[in-house]
């Protein structure tokens, strides 16, 4: 495994556009909500103004000689029903927004989700399970602050400032415009900050993801990992990939400090004017004390917005940086998007053909070279040859996972590449060495390709699949849960789940690639009989190391270094007496071989002998 966890990365360039299109989409999408939010802020926001504008009057009309004590209840009546306004409206505005946020964020998981899983294989093949988790849960998070609190609360700063300024300009213009510079040098401070803190939020997210991948793979491979002994290796790889993610946190940190560093300065500044020239302004009488006071409650609602602004706008540019990667994915083009231009497809005979198939990974190094082979409908195809031959390429292919460099597939004699794949994909059915099944019952993974099968069904498969009588043994029989992977069931068990799984869904092409290389003898004989019910009527293609396996193959095909060397049955070819013939007494004689290993030393063991000469064998 490599150590993607700790390699550093370019960071990319951030697409401002590209973000803030996706932000207006998520806003219009939820604007109901957001309308709301927006007004039950604004009445807040204009509650909150009452205690402030009533300091002049209680000072100047109600405490000031010859005083209005008629005017005390009055004023004190409407404090209280502004500040019970404050605290409804507050209570309606987290109830609106939050769940506003949630819903959003669901919508956008399912999105990115829903887009991830029709991306071509080869983005999969390339990208850690890890990273496209953390793009589905942890980026989707950060829109909270677009169309939560974030976006709502950065309205109402906005509009609370300038119903203050303009209450500060009617008190004292000069003191305010003095008040303005300061928080104006605030303000272009936070510009600044925020512009290089988004790249961190950025890569922030992007080592989540590779500590995310990297964790991921340690964990699904925990028993290769403790069969060699390297838990001190991985812990390292963990521990540096925490480290990157700390040392970028303590960036944004001393970002965000810094920010509020200079917020208290402001504060003090603010403070340091108002003492200065609001008390001159007393003394010339150019000001009331009333005045100074609300002066200070509105200077108070002018600069708790800007600070407030300062946290916003961590958490907005955040999101951003979320959203950034989140259209990278979103970007990409899906298999659908790719349907759409192609023809439909019905019910398919099953006839394949390659036709002068190239193949490349890697630009310059053909993985196949020029393949020309003929499948006809209902046969079995067995591909057989070294290790690294183009073998599993070649079946990809066949299942549209990859696209050929050169050179066509056919499927009844048109064209892989024009045809849906949703419509193809739908009449192809899948058995591997390894076969994923998921954390659910018995019965659900034999149902994944047709939701809809009735018990009886899923039984029947069952059967077929020489699977129904160890599936009746368990206590709970085909509701059985078999653990992630299917962890809970031996290897064979999970390869007759499998067979039933395919044979539910009916293909018209069926792949079986190393069904029962790993398998022991007893479970590979009741496997084949369930293989070989699964491929009558059907066009297969088997892959396998066994050859004892494939001699009932209607052809077989052999490759070398990415080409079709030989073609034709067992009986055939070893006739022929090339490479298959080769590769087939090789076999013969390993299997031979299993018990003895002789050698110069060898001295055969008399009490082992013994037996075989009083049974009269040879």
């Amino acid at each position: 495994m490599a150590d993607d966890a700790s390699k550093s990365t370019k960071p990319k360039p951030l697409r401002n556009p590209e973000a803030w299109r996706e932000a207006r989409h998520l806003m219009w999408a939820h604007r109901r909500y957001l309308g709301i939010g927006l007004v039950l802020m604004l009445v807040s926001r204009v509650a909150g103004l009452v205690p402030a504008a009533s300091s002049k009057y209680l000072i100047d009309t109600v405490l000031k000689a010859p005083g209005r004590p008629d005017l005390l209840l009055p004023l004190a009546g409407a404090v209280l029903f502004a500040t019970l306004v404050q605290g409804v409206t507050g209570y309606a505005l987290s109830q609106v927004i939050s769940v506003t946020a949630q819903r959003a964020i669901t919508d956008m998981r399912r999105r990115v989700q829903q887009h991830i899983t029709r991306l071509p294989i080869k983005y999969f093949d390339s990208t850690q399970v890890g990273v496209l988790v953390s793009r589905v849960m942890n980026d989707a998070e950060g829109i909270r602050n677009l169309v939560g609190t974030g976006i709502v609360q950065l309205v109402g700063s906005v509009f609370t400032a300038s119903l203050a300024l303009v209450a500060l300009l009617y008190l004292n213009w000069v003191l305010t415009l003095a008040i303005v510079v300061i928080l104006a040098g605030f303000g272009f401070t936070m510009s600044t900050t925020f512009k290089k803190l988004r790249p961190i939020f950025r890569e922030r997210g992007q080592i989540t993801a590779e500590v995310n991948g990297r964790l991921t793979e340690t964990l699904g491979g925990i028993r290769v990992v403790k069969a060699y002994g390297t838990e001190k290796r991985e812990q390292r790889v963990f521990t540096r990939g925490a480290h990157r993610l700390f040392r970028n946190i303590a960036s944004s940190i001393t970002g965000v400090s810094l920010v509020s560093s200079v917020g208290t300065a402001v504060i003090g500044a603010v403070s340091l004017a108002v003492i200065l020239i609001g008390g001159r302004a007393i003394l010339d009488e150019t000001m009331t004390l009333g005045d100074l006071f609300a002066f200070v409650f509105f200077t108070s609602l002018l600069a708790a917005p800007v600070m407030q602004i300062a946290s916003i706008g961590t958490q907005v540019s955040e999101a951003f940086a979320g959203l950034d990667r989140i259209r990278e994915v979103m970007a990409m083009r899906t298999e659908d998007q790719e349907d759409r231009d192609r023809d439909p497809m019905g019910r398919i005979e099953g006839d394949v053909r390659l036709q002068d198939v190239w193949y490349e990974y890697n630009e310059g190094q053909p993985v196949l070279r020029g393949i020309n082979l003929h499948v006809p409908p209902g046969t079995t195809t067995a591909l057989v040859g070294s290790s690294g031959s183009g073998k599993s390429t070649l079946v990809s292919l066949v299942m549209a996972f990859n696209q050929p460099t050169s050179g066509r597939v056919l499927i009844d004699g048109r064209d892989l590449g024009e045809l849906k794949l949703a419509d193809y994909r739908a009449q192809l059915g899948v058995v591997l060495q390894e076969n994923f099944l998921f954390d659910g019952t018995v019965a659900d993974n034999i149902r994944f390709a047709r939701p809809d099968a009735t018990r009886p069904e899923i039984q029947e498969v069952a059967r077929i699949a020489n699977a129904h009588d160890f599936i009746s043994e368990f206590p709970e029989g085909y509701d059985t849960v078999v653990g992630e992977r299917g962890i809970k069931l031996s290897g064979g068990q999970r390869q007759r789940i499998a067979i039933a799984r395919a044979l539910l869904a009916d293909p018209r092409i069926l792949i079986l690639d190393e069904a029962t290389s790993s398998l022991d003898s007893e479970s590979e004989y009741k496997i084949q009989e369930g293989l070989r019910r699964l491929r009558q009527g059907r066009t297969a293609f088997v892959i396998a190391h066994r050859l004892s396996t494939i001699r009932s193959a209607d052809q077989i095909a052999v490759l070398e270094a990415g080409e079709v060397v030989e073609r034709g049955t067992h009986a055939q070819l070893m006739a022929l007496g090339g490479r298959y013939r080769e590769l087939h007494d090789r076999q013969y004689a390993l299997e031979s071989d299993r018990f003895i290993n002789p050698g110069e030393d060898f001295t055969p063991d008399p009490d082992f002998a013994a037996p075989a000469a009083a049974a009269g064998d040879d």
